[in-house]
């Protein structure tokens, strides 16, 4: 069996700490056994880790998301890189030619396919592990996976199952299915046995691949990324799901959660204030999350979210947060906080002159034993102050050690890359005609191979 995590999201549902290139699955704000802060995906991966499926998993992303994905869960994960964002159809697609062409994996294999940030316990994954079974027993075209409701939620999509099927039964068959549905018929099909879809299917391999086929799409996986554009940007759920003949549902019976608006996130949130602020005791239901290295205090509201980080600072009653998709939809601003592999850096200033010279200053924090690429820039000159920590330079092919309170100036077209002995701190600014992430040439990414690049 293989299991493929959809890592997708477009940041707005929990804007400001949630931008384009961190998802709210990427949000360090739920408590672990240790008490430590860590993200949703952390979370899904421990627990599919310790379900014993960890060398069975793999992440299917877009570029923007990669370096986040390893800077939280490390390099050595496989990750299916979309060459551009489009849908969940065929980001699978995609997965399934990777599957099939570059990994080997049989056309009888089972493909398990899920969010990467259900908020569940450790059981959901071990149930996972039935739809094998489910798939061989039934000899259905897909098999899903649903949550058994606990009261009649406006906010899901439901599972209908044929008539007469009873609540005991080991799965269903599928009748239909219906998004959002108001109270009243929501009530009726959960006695009617009807479960929460959660977003969990499992197919064999041989399925999408006939599928692809049949469409005169390529089933491998280089010319299936050279044609990428070309798959209809819709839902996996309208081009497959609700096409096939026959599909079955396995009931999950545990606690299932969406945590995708601050609303429902809040929550799971153990404390209610993380970062720097005050929350007086007559605030009740309230949350602040602040990443900037201001306070923030709040006085006597209740059932309030404060939450704020180089992107912006929202403040929203809790029932309204949902609204913040919708209000920040045209919203167009370059990401001001991202995690990459080697560590994280922040915007701290933004300026554009006149005469088009544009001015950033970035805080970076390089973790120890990590390294930037071996790159260069055409349009800017960079100037890095080291603030803390020590490290190895390397400019234009020579190597020399950096230390707290060296200043570096790297001109256009300068090769260069750094790695950090201990934590290391920079304030890098920018100066140039446009500072833009695509004017990054990087060279070589690998310690060793960049080395091998010097002279002296």
């Amino acid at each position: 069996m293989k299991i493929v995590l959809l890592s997708g999201g477009s940041g707005k549902r929990l804007w400001p700490l949630s931008n384009d290139s961190r998802s709210k699955q990427f949000l360090k704000v739920l408590r672990n056994s240790e008490g430590k802060l860590e993200s949703m995906v952390q979370r899904v991966w421990g627990q599919i880790e310790s379900a014993g499926l960890r060398d069975h998993a793999l992440i299917a992303t877009s570029k923007p998301q990669v370096e986040m994905i390893y800077n939280q869960l490390g390099s050595e994960i496989d990750v299916i890189v979309e060459p551009e964002r489009r849908d969940t159809y065929p980001a699978i697609a995609l997965a399934a030619t990777y599957l099939y062409s570059v990994e080997g994996v049989s056309l009888n294999e089972t493909v398990v396919v899920m969010p990467v940030d259900p908020y569940v316990e450790e059981s959901f994954f071990h149930k996972t592990k039935e739809l094998d079974q489910v798939l061989n027993e039934s000899g259905a075209d897909m098999a899903l996976m649903g949550v058994k409701p606990t009261y009649p939620s406006e906010k899901y999509g439901y599972i209908v199952p044929q008539i007469g099927t009873t609540h005991d039964a080991p799965y269903m068959n599928v009748q239909s299915f219906r998004e959002k549905p108001r109270e009243e018929e929501a009530a009726l099909m959960i006695e009617q046995a009807a479960l929460w879809n959660c977003g969990v299917f499992a197919f064999k391999l041989d399925f999408i691949i006939n599928i692809l086929l049949s469409h005169g799409l390529p089933i491998q996986y280089d010319e299936m990324a050279k044609q990428y554009d070309k798959l209809p940007k819709n839902s996996f759920d309208y081009e497959v799901v609700e096409k096939a003949n026959h599909i079955v549902a396995l009931p999950y019976e545990g606690d299932w959660k969406d945590l995708g608006t601050w609303n429902t996130l809040t929550e799971e949130i153990a404390t209610p204030l993380i970062g720097k602020g005050i929350i007086t005791d007559n605030s009740l239901n309230t949350h602040i999350i602040n990443e900037l290295d201001i306070p923030i205090t709040l006085l006597n509201l209740s059932n309030v979210v404060v939450a704020a980080s180089p992107d912006g600072i929202l403040v929203s009653d809790k029932a309204s947060s949902p609204m913040i998709k919708e209000v920040m939809k045209h919203a167009d601003q370059r990401p001001m906080y991202e995690e990459r592999r080697w560590g994280r850096y922040r915007v701290l200033d933004y300026l554009k002159y006149p005469d088009g010279k544009e001015v950033l200053t970035k805080r970076i924090c390089i973790g120890t034993g990590q390294n930037l690429s071996y790159q260069y820039h055409l349009l800017r000159d960079e100037v890095w102050t080291v603030v803390s920590g020590n490290g190895e330079m390397i400019l234009n092919d020579k190597r020399f050690p950096v230390k707290a309170g060296d200043v570096l100036v790297i001109s256009k077209q300068s090769k260069h890359s750094l790695r950090a002995e201990t934590e290391m701190d920079i304030i890098e600014v920018q100066t140039g005609s446009e500072l833009i992430e695509e004017d990054i040439v990087r060279l070589a990414f690998d310690w060793n191979e960049i080395m091998e690049l010097c002279t002296v």
